[in-house]
């Protein structure tokens, strides 16, 4: 991803201290069960190195799914969530680049598919963002790294993962709690997410004729690498919400599992909410 000297460069996908973050995300709970939800399953996610994709990517693996995770750069983290899903006895493919690309984003889910063999279930996950106080200091570089990271990957995966996809496949979006409520200094982020809202609940209605679900997840602070690496003070992160606390990556991957599974066979075109309380219609 190109650096720019206008805004600083972050993105869930590269947070970069994953291991360092004090205290660490919890990924998976110690007592949660696998009980083979995903046997046999291929799931493809982007920003799978990190945060909520390395929870799914881990959920996936104790559910029974083999996974490919797309990251940008952040090879050690990369690493690490191959290593955490290996351990549940899957296989993990880990794919470097820059999803902006189309030809990218192409690529890698052939290699996915060559590694595979299928894709089932499509993650798509990664994305930036740059707060600002102001709309003038949001600059058209910023606006468009945003736009082109957080919305344009979802039309080229999913028009390649199409040629793949098959009856009782699914898609699942990381939409945004600011998608419904708004964000004061997030405005280009979230104007993405409510995009990811709507590309979410269309992309629905234009493959069910094929058998395909499409539904959301859209969390509310949770506590990943991307917080600290965005954010100067974070001391009271996540204390608006009803629950008074962040939540955890371990608190909203179950979330993913549920939709990527049978349980939720007759749900499409719906988004989750999981955002310790807040109400938010739709």
């Amino acid at each position: 991803m190109t650096q720019s000297k206008n805004f600083p460069q972050q993105d869930q996908s590269q947070p970069g201290d994953q291991n360092q973050m004090n205290p660490e995300p919890k990924i998976i709970r110690e007592n949660y069960k696998g009980s083979n939800k995903l046997e046999g399953k291929t799931a493809f996610i982007t920003g799978g190195d990190s945060g909520i994709g390395r929870s799914v990517a881990v959920h996936f693996a104790r559910e029974g799914a083999d996974v490919a995770i797309i990251y940008l750069e952040e090879d050690d983290d990369a690493l690490q969530t191959k290593k955490m899903v290996e351990q549940e006895g899957r296989k993990c493919l880990i794919i470097e680049g820059d999803l902006k690309k189309e030809e990218f984003s192409k690529e890698a889910i052939q290699k996915s598919i060559s590694e595979f063999g299928k894709i089932d279930i499509l993650v798509n996950n990664a994305a930036v963002q740059f707060p600002q106080e102001n709309i003038e200091d949001i600059t058209t570089d910023q606006m468009k790294e945003t736009f082109e990271t957080n919305i344009y990957p979802y039309f080229f995966l999913v028009k390649e993962a199409l040629k793949h996809l098959k009856e009782d496949s699914c898609i699942i979006n990381t939409t945004s709690v600011t998608s419904y409520r708004g964000s004061s200094h997030l405005l280009d982020y979230s104007s993405t997410k409510g995009a990811i809202t709507t590309f979410t609940r269309s992309l629905s209605k234009m493959l069910v004729s094929k058998k395909i679900r499409v539904n959301a997840v859209a969390p509310g602070p949770i506590w990943t690498p991307l917080i600290p690496s965005t954010f100067g003070d974070i001391k009271d992160f996540g204390k608006k919400v009803p629950m008074g606390r962040a939540g955890q990556p371990s608190e909203v991957a179950p979330a993913y599992v549920f939709l990527a599974s049978e349980d939720s066979s007759y749900i499409t075109g719906q988004v989750i909410h999981i955002n310790g309380g807040e109400q938010i219609g739709g």
